[in-house]
């Protein structure tokens, strides 16, 4: 209670030195706080990429598999609240079972869970989910309120704006990059409405909003058996995110049995990561547990 009170004291300062405030938020429609414009966000995403992909194991050999990943990606962008953000989608060689996105539009799907994917729809809903929480701000979010609670937005209204070197560090990253990052985990609710707009655009392309649920039952089968799911240290899986995600694919796609509806394309997915996946040398391994 104490902590939360801090942070309202903090924003409410914030908001009252000039920094940039609460706006409504165009995929959720909900109010948000976010001291990290658009420009800024494409900057930080721009300069974070290259020390995300190499600390995750570069991108995966096999310019077939980051050809299909990035069409599919560029696909459910378009039909997303922000299209016009200079979308990339890549495939890091990595055993570990990961999906994460940088703000600005930078999504990462890992080897390791493309291997235990088994169509298209499942891919599509795993994407869907992480420019969902690019359409919705999340992360800007959570720095922002990072950096309230640490005093950096404190002098926003003075200074004029925090600079790069101040939101890469929020964002784990030093002000040369260094190749030591982290994400900032989401809450339940950001979880959820990143499971809701991943839903909404691959259903916009035709994929069984199922999909989605597919993967969430991929994911809790592998926690049970590996220590490689890295996914879930950041994308906390809660029984109730299952319930909520059941509870919106039946009543707002209630269709979703109907033939010739919506689709899975698993033979299009075998042929197109499944198959070639099977060409290539083995994947970079999951780092050593510290």
């Amino acid at each position: 209670m104490m902590k939360r009170w801090w942070v309202c004291v903090a924003l409410m300062s914030a908001m009252l030195l000039g920094a940039p405030g609460c706006s409504t938020n165009p995929a959720t429609g909900k109010s948000q706080f976010n001291v990290v414009d658009e420009k800024q966000e494409i900057q930080l995403g721009v300069q974070a990429q290259p020390a995300f992909t190499k600390d995750n194991g570069g991108e995966i050999p096999s310019p077939a598999i980051r050809s299909y990943v990035n069409d599919l990606g560029h696909r459910l962008a378009a039909a997303s609240e922000r299209p016009q953000l200079p979308w990339t989608f890549t495939v890091v060689d990595s055993s570990v079972i990961n999906a994460f996105a940088l703000p600005g539009g930078k999504v990462f799907i890992s080897r390791g869970l493309l291997a235990k994917m088994t169509n298209e729809a499942q891919l599509a809903g795993v994407l869907g989910h992480e420019i969902g929480h690019v359409t919705a701000q999340h992360i800007g979010q959570q720095m922002s309120q990072a950096m309230v609670l640490q005093g950096v937005v404190a002098g926003l209204g003075v200074a004029g704006g925090a600079s790069n070197n101040d939101y890469l560090r929020v964002l784990g990253m030093g002000a040369s990059a260094g190749g030591s990052v982290y994400l900032l985990k989401f809450g339940r609710d950001q979880e959820s409405q990143a499971d809701e707009l991943g839903v909404r655009y691959m259903s916009r392309l035709g994929y069984n909003p199922v999909g989605q649920l597919q993967v969430m039952e991929i994911l809790q089968k592998e926690a049970g058996s590996s220590n490689t799911v890295e996914f879930l240290s950041t994308h906390p899986l809660p029984q109730t995110r299952l319930d909520r995600l059941n509870a919106l694919i039946k009543k707002s796609y209630p269709d979703y049995n109907t033939t010739g509806k919506y689709r899975f394309n698993q033979d299009e997915f075998k042929a197109a990561v499944l198959d070639p996946l099977k060409t290539l040398p083995p994947p970079k391994p999951a780092p050593a547990a510290k």
